[in-house]
């Protein structure tokens, strides 16, 4: 089964993902830089095309153990030449460059984006408007994750809007599995606070003020720093911001609830600086 999803830079990108895939990490740099390779790493280095513009990086995990890098990646490979893109450079793990070519281009960090050095692949392609789009392939021993970049010019960003109705990763997550991780909230250990925009929760606003009927409930959770008592105090904090935030937006209180789970329902292992950073999150539940 395909999922179907639109955002980034240019809103007519429409990426067929593999059915549960869960959206891990977006940005967006309305003026940056991108460097998208054009073949393999060679002594000389990468060779690269550097694209100025509008910059969207996602990342999605996919819960499966059984799919193939390939059949991770064809699809929405097939999906992109079907929109008129022109597919620049493809290639898997050896013949990409191996190690050198993984570390000598753009990765979203782990745990958003994970690749294994043995098994990945990777195309570059240019879009009818002008924009260029990097996908990168992988899997772990449980799951499989893609990434995606695309960059383009402001102007050519700005001509496509969005489709009527398009959902975002995070709300066709929620409506799709009933719970959805926010990828974009970040904490630092100990801290509750939000710094600026967050995306994830501007989709949410506009999902749930659209519909007065609709109600979440926000779930903090920490790392395992610190007593359960302060980590479940913590996580409510946690899910407070969240709630403020909305509120903010425009949501009514009653589509809103708050609670803590402390470090009882981990992600990652807590023994390891990046198992800790995963499982301090904010998490969306839909409530009947």
């Amino acid at each position: 089964m395909i999922v179907g999803l639109s955002g980034g830079p240019a809103a007519a990108l429409d990426l067929a993902l593999p059915s549960g895939a869960r959206l891990m990490r977006e940005t967006l740099t309305d003026a940056g830089s991108y460097a998208v390779p054009l073949g393999p790493w060679t002594e000389t280095g990468i060779p690269t095309r550097m694209v100025e513009g509008r910059i969207s990086r996602r990342s999605w995990r996919i819960e499966s153990s059984d799919l193939t890098t390939l059949q991770i990646l064809a699809p929405v490979r097939d999906g992109l030449i079907a929109q008129g893109y022109e597919i620049l450079f493809e290639c898997r793990t050896r013949s990409c460059g191996g190690f050198d070519f993984r570390f000598g281009t753009d990765v979203i960090a782990a745990p958003e984006m994970y690749v294994d050095l043995t098994a990945f692949r990777f195309l570059s392609a240019r879009g009818p408007g002008g924009d260029v789009v990097s996908l990168l392939a992988s899997r772990s021993g449980a799951a499989g994750y893609l990434q995606a970049i695309q960059a383009g010019p402001v102007d050519a960003v700005l001509a496509a809007p969005p489709a009527p109705g398009a959902l975002s990763g995070v709300v066709m997550q929620i409506e799709t599995a009933g719970h959805v991780v926010l990828p974009d909230l970040d904490f630092d250990s100990g801290a509750a606070e939000l710094g600026g925009a967050v995306a994830s929760l501007d989709a949410l606003a506009g999902w749930l003020t659209g519909d007065a009927a609709r109600r979440i409930l926000l779930v903090g959770h920490t790392d395992a720093v610190g007593s359960l008592a302060a980590n479940t105090a913590l996580s409510k904090r946690r899910a407070g911001a969240a709630v403020t935030y909305l509120r903010d937006k425009g949501v009514a209180a009653a589509q809103l609830s708050a609670e803590g789970a402390g470090y009882l329902a981990p992600r990652a292992s807590n023994l390891t600086p990046e198992g800790r950073e995963q499982n301090r999150r904010v998490e969306a539940v839909l409530l009947p």
